[in-house]
């Protein structure tokens, strides 16, 4: 029986290493949108600590980082407010840009 056998750590999905490339594209979104801000997505099993940023529109994007505090040391030096999102859920405005975005006709080439 395998009761008393140590549990592994949960494993964050493989993929490309965080790079320089993602703070540049976050940095970009903040400089071209209005009302940035970001919000810490924790670790889990399946993807890596992640922060997401939300426009004031509701706009959003998201790119992974290696810890919370490299997150929060990024969002101090571009002056943008971060919070954990565990603590302060996801914003209304996002999910209202994700509801207009499902309504929105398809568009034709």
């Amino acid at each position: 029986m395998a009761w008393f056998r140590r549990r592994q750590e949960p494993r964050a999905a493989a993929g490309r290493a965080v790079d320089r490339a993602d703070l540049e594209y976050l940095a970009e979104f903040v400089r071209t949108r209005r009302g940035v801000e970001a919000f810490i997505e924790p670790r889990t099993t399946v993807t890596e600590t992640t922060v997401l940023l939300v426009a004031h529109d509701g706009e959003w994007t998201r790119r992974r980082t290696e810890t919370p505090e490299i997150a929060r040391r990024w969002a101090h030096q571009l002056s943008v407010p971060i919070y954990d999102v565990r603590l302060m859920g996801y914003p209304q405005r996002m999910r209202d840009y994700n509801e207009r975005r499902k309504r929105r006709p398809a568009q034709e080439n």
